[in-house]
């Protein structure tokens, strides 16, 4: 079971990560400053840390800081309501592996707390396999039913991200952010045009779709519909 340690000086707020995560099977630790923070991180004890921008005792941009230059290298989720892009820019320079802002989706702060988990695993194999779809990792060639496709650039990150996280619901925000590398703008429909040409070469005709919509949310890569979530 992941151990997570959640910095947030918030109770509310605080008592939502942690029963969240506890739902998705991460065994949940809360402090409520920012050096009592650093301290607990500093034991390299936890697979994930969700940290809060403004702590009383030091703020997180001092505590992740701090952290990296400790070598600590848990992931860092930082969490904020401060959601211009210097501040999540900053974040992110000083040591941050991801940022959410405030009001947040708790599944939506689930799911990227999975795919930080995911990201910390280690990554020995050469090639990412789901179903008969498989990437080369080296050779940047993606097969389908050992046929060879062809994907631009964008195209191979796309599906790079999706089978790396197989089986986890990813929103938009969460694609755009990391095979787009900027903030996501929510009038834009990029993802789901590139999602379309990446299905017209992945799911071909006679091919058992791998590709899905998950309504309202976002997309998934996953084999069988009988694993696609239902969301309200």
């Amino acid at each position: 079971m992941p151990r997570v340690l959640v910095i947030e000086d918030d109770e509310t707020t605080a008592r939502e990560i942690v029963a969240e995560l506890s739902v998705h099977g991460m065994l949940a630790e809360w402090v409520a400053n920012g050096r009592e923070g650093l301290e607990r991180a500093s034991r390299r004890a936890y697979d994930l840390i969700t940290l809060d921008r403004m702590l009383p005792g030091m703020d997180g941009i001092d505590v992740v800081a701090e952290i990296r230059r400790a070598n600590v290298d848990t992931p860092v989720l930082m969490i904020s309501a401060l959601s211009d892009v210097d501040e999540r820019v900053r974040g992110l320079r000083a040591g941050g592996d991801d940022y959410l802002t405030k009001p947040f989706a708790p599944d939506e702060m689930a799911a990227r707390a999975e795919v930080l988990l995911r990201r910390r695993q280690p990554q020995a194999a050469q090639r990412l396999r789901v179903a008969d779809l498989e990437l080369d990792l080296v050779s940047h060639v993606a097969y389908r039913h050992g046929q060879p496709l062809t994907l631009l650039p964008t195209e191979y990150r796309l599906l790079e991200f999706l089978m790396r996280n197989s089986g986890q619901v990813l929103t938009r925000t969460m694609i755009f952010e990391t095979v787009w590398g900027f903030h996501f703008d929510p009038g834009t429909n990029v993802i789901d045009v590139h999602i379309g040409r990446l299905r017209r070469k992945i799911d071909g005709a006679g091919q058992v779709p791998l590709i899905h919509t998950v309504r309202g949310t976002g997309y998934m890569l996953v084999a069988g519909h009988e694993n696609i979530p239902v969301m309200s």
